[in-house]
């Protein structure tokens, strides 16, 4: 079966939407088969987006990236350093 992959803007809708039939007495259950996605989706979303406003939820997104792209240029110059620290200790 085919995953569907949701926006942060999409998946903040749902919670919201969830939040206010959980509120009308529905049960989660209900709820998420009604939206189309399994209860575990629905709580690890809740765990991550719970709260969140659509803009935060974008930039906790830009931010991420960034994250992730700063890690991998340290990691570059980490192993480019070690390599010209054995290159001047003659360990080649």
């Amino acid at each position: 079966m085919a995953r569907k992959t949701y926006k942060p803007e999409q998946i903040i809708g749902m919670l919201r939407e969830a939040e206010v039939r959980l509120a009308q007495g529905e049960r989660t259950g209900a709820i998420c088969r009604s939206l189309g996605i399994s209860e575990q989706s629905y709580y690890r979303w809740r765990r991550e987006y719970g709260g969140l406003k659509v803009t935060q939820a974008k930039r906790m997104k830009e931010l991420e990236k960034e994250n992730l792209r700063l890690r991998k240029a340290v990691s570059n110059l980490t192993l480019d350093a070690l390599i010209l620290k054995e290159v001047v200790e003659g360990k080649y």
